[in-house]
């Protein structure tokens, strides 16, 4: 059982910069900040719990390729304990009749999750330590901390896109086909940009992609020679007891230069009929998933294609809700929801079916999911997008950045919003389009 210690007066970002600092001398380490401020309005429903929640250093864990919820069912039932890590998208291919032979050069396994030595919540300045150590030792962790803010020289980073503006161009022309056949009714389409060579300052880099984006759902993750820098907007899925909660996204636009500008923007992704239409299918898609675990007449609709305003951008959320029996394992919810339907498209498996011939890369970690499990196997899960990942041990930089495809989507602008997306994290790398 762990120790819990409390302590008063903490700065949220100061505390990140600490996390950051604490990253650069261990091998495992995952810090999840919602850059919510205490008291915020206008927010989805349940949106944060805490400022930060942290897990550094490891005593055991797990990583795994095959049978993966059951080995982490397994390792939390032998635990008992918080877990940190993250779901691969091709977990897929254990869940479904799927494969993935598409480039791999971030080469991740399908799940990892470890066991910290020390747990770290944030709320209302107020940080909480859990551990099987001390108070003494727990002061002396915390007295370590060293606050310096994250520096360092901006070199420029020679991305390459995984495919040519024109193949992108044709390829959402044959998927559209696709729909106009019937074959699916809408799916996400991503694309790489990468580098073979690099070398990051990931804490760093980190550090200012949160400054930049304050996202509510950002995550950094070093397990070992993988790094995870995340500045993701979006919830997957969440657990508390018995109640279950989805939101997905789909709708996003700039924030406006003013007032009047962004009043006009925020109207226009609140009028839009075509993202009206891409959330409505995949909130339809997750009330079946949650269904298949959940109570008799317990799925709910809680908000419907709702705008929402964070720093940069408007995004229209919806929200669902079920109720699941008390003996239900994690693992099974897991099995059924899994990968997010924002990330896939629908009908759920034709979809990922053509996302793997048509895409040209292995999507990996990018469009799975980041978050923690509780010793009361309660969780919380992200969407991995607007990310950047980065493999050390082969010097490989990954950004994917996609969109969903519908009948009406015009290629052309589907390809200027895929590049709008990915845009802060290019400027973050100091790199630049040629064709933007």
């Amino acid at each position: 059982m762990r120790n819990s210690f409390t302590y008063n007066n903490f700065d949220k970002l100061k505390l990140l910069n600490a996390l950051l600092n604490i990253s650069k001398d261990i091998k495992y380490i995952s810090i999840l900040i919602s850059n919510i401020e205490p008291g915020a309005s206008n927010l989805p429903k349940d949106y944060i719990t805490h400022d930060i929640i942290a897990g550094v250093g490891s005593l055991d864990y797990l990583v795994s390729n095959e049978n993966s919820l059951n080995k982490l069912s397994h390792f939390h039932s032998k635990n008992k304990d918080w877990l940190f890590g993250y779901i691969s998208y091709d977990l897929k291919n254990e869940l479904e009749k799927l494969t993935s032979h598409n480039k791999d050069n971030m080469r991740a396994d399908n799940l990892f999750f470890f066991k910290p030595e020390f747990i770290l919540l944030l709320k209302n300045n107020q940080l909480e330590i859990q551990s099987f150590s001390t108070r003494e030792n727990c002061d002396k962790f915390i007295q370590s901390f060293n606050y310096l803010d994250q520096s360092y020289n901006k070199q420029k980073t020679n991305l390459q896109s995984r495919e040519s503006k024109i193949s992108y161009i044709n390829k959402i022309n044959k998927i559209k086909e696709h729909i106009q056949m019937g074959d699916i009714y809408e799916m996400n389409y991503c694309q790489e940009f990468f580098s073979n060579d690099v070398s990051l300052e990931p804490e760093s880099i980190f550090f200012e992609l949160n400054s930049k984006m304050e996202s509510p759902f950002s995550s950094f993750l070093k397990l070992d020679k993988k790094y995870i820098m995340s500045s993701s907007p979006e919830r997957f899925l969440r657990k508390v007891s018995t109640q279950i909660l989805s939101q997905p996204i789909k709708g996003t636009i700039r924030k406006g230069e003013d007032k009047n500008e962004d009043t006009i923007l925020k109207d226009e992704l609140t009028n839009s009929k075509k993202d009206i239409i891409e959330n409505i299918m995949i909130t339809d898609l997750v009330r079946n998933d949650l269904s298949i675990y959940a109570k008799k007449n317990s799925v709910k609709v809680d908000e419907l294609c709702k705008v929402y305003s964070f720093k940069n951008i408007h995004q229209m959320i919806s929200s669902i809700s079920s109720e699941i029996e008390k003996n239900t394992n994690f693992s099974e919810l897991l099995s059924v929801t899994f990968p997010m339907g924002s990330m896939t498209g629908a009908p759920k498996i034709r979809a990922m079916q053509l996302i793997e011939s048509f895409e040209e890369f292995k999507r990996g970690i990018y469009s799975g999911s980041v978050g923690y499990i509780t010793p009361a196997a309660d969780f919380d899960f992200n969407v991995i997008i607007r990310t950047i990942l980065y493999n050390n041990d082969n010097n490989y930089l990954s950004v994917g950045v996609g969109g969903a495809i519908t009948i009406n989507s015009d290629p052309n602008e589907e390809y200027k919003e895929c590049i709008v997306k990915a845009k802060p994290i290019f400027d973050i790398l100091n790199f630049k389009m040629n064709d933007e």
